[in-house]
């Protein structure tokens, strides 16, 4: 995409570099010209790539974030058409937010410490319960480590946390033709066949806490009944590791149904514990 950098779009953003690039879509590191910011733009142009999915993803997007509000959450700035030298689209602008990605600390060496996995749970699991508790919920269905960022230490603080990327989103009432998204090894089961609840996202959640911990992709650990086995690579306390393999029990009915349900567990190792030694569904054995 260098024919589009130092391009004005819309009479008003000047194209300054290429952030990411996926089939149908790019995004942009760009300059508001009337305020100096800088801002991300989303672009999708109808390419010999495009397809009506990649533009029903686009405009849930664009709808989705005109009405969250989080400080965690990139804010919706301005949508609009374009008509480039590639072709027309559309244009989603954003505000940038000026933090490396949780995969580009690992790859440059920054490894994580037990309580700074928990934070980062932590923090993400207050995201998602701002995106599950609305109404319809809402399933980002791509959390992972490249659209998770972290700020800069400040302090005895680990950082700001935020999560990017809403071009999966779905919400959980969503009709119609299901639009399998995601990224191999965060994706929980139902998901590869189309289906999404909030519980999914915890899947991606635990699986991207474990790509943390150990520094390899999901995909890359072994798996015995499609259960992710990581314990031999970290050095994590039992109660933190039956967390983690509780947000990535393949089974939907195994698995943390609720944000706050996983707050509770994560914040009380022996509620941690317990729960993880829970008897079978329908068995007649107490515990």
């Amino acid at each position: 995409m260098p024919q589009l950098i130092n391009q004005v779009l819309h009479n008003r953003y000047r194209i300054q570099s290429l952030l990411g690039h996926q089939i149908g879509r790019s995004t942009f590191l760009a300059t508001d010209l009337p305020t100096g910011l800088s801002v991300v733009i989303k672009l999708l142009l109808f390419g010999p790539d495009f397809t009506w999915d990649d533009l029903k993803l686009f405009e849930r997007e664009v709808e989705v974030l005109k009405y969250l509000d989080s400080p965690a959450i990139p804010k919706y700035l301005d949508c609009f058409e374009v008509e480039t030298e590639l072709g027309k689209g559309f244009a989603l602008v954003q505000n940038y937010i000026e933090a490396k990605s949780l995969q580009d600390w690992v790859e440059s060496g920054r490894t994580f410490n037990q309580e700074e996995l928990k934070t980062i749970a932590k923090e993400l699991l207050k995201i998602l319960n701002c995106l599950h508790s609305q109404k319809p919920p809402i399933v980002h269905r791509d959390i992972k480590p490249s659209n998770i960022l972290l700020g800069n230490r400040s302090g005895n603080s680990l950082g700001q946390i935020y999560l990017i990327d809403f071009g999966s989103v779905q919400t959980v009432e969503h009709n119609g033709t299901r639009t399998i998204v995601g990224t191999y090894g965060y994706m929980p089961p139902e998901q590869f066949g189309g289906q999404t609840i909030p519980a999914s996202d915890f899947y991606a959640l635990g699986a991207t806490i474990i790509y943390l911990a150990t520094g390899k992709h999901p995909s890359d650990l072994p798996q015995k009944e499609m259960r992710i086995i990581f314990e031999h690579k970290v050095n994590l306390n039992p109660a933190f590791i039956n967390w983690l393999k509780w947000m990535t029990e393949p089974s939907l009915e195994q698995r943390l149904s609720s944000t706050q349900k996983a707050l509770e567990v994560l914040n009380n190792p022996r509620t941690e514990i317990n729960l993880a030694s829970r008897e079978p569904k329908g068995s007649k054995i107490k515990l």
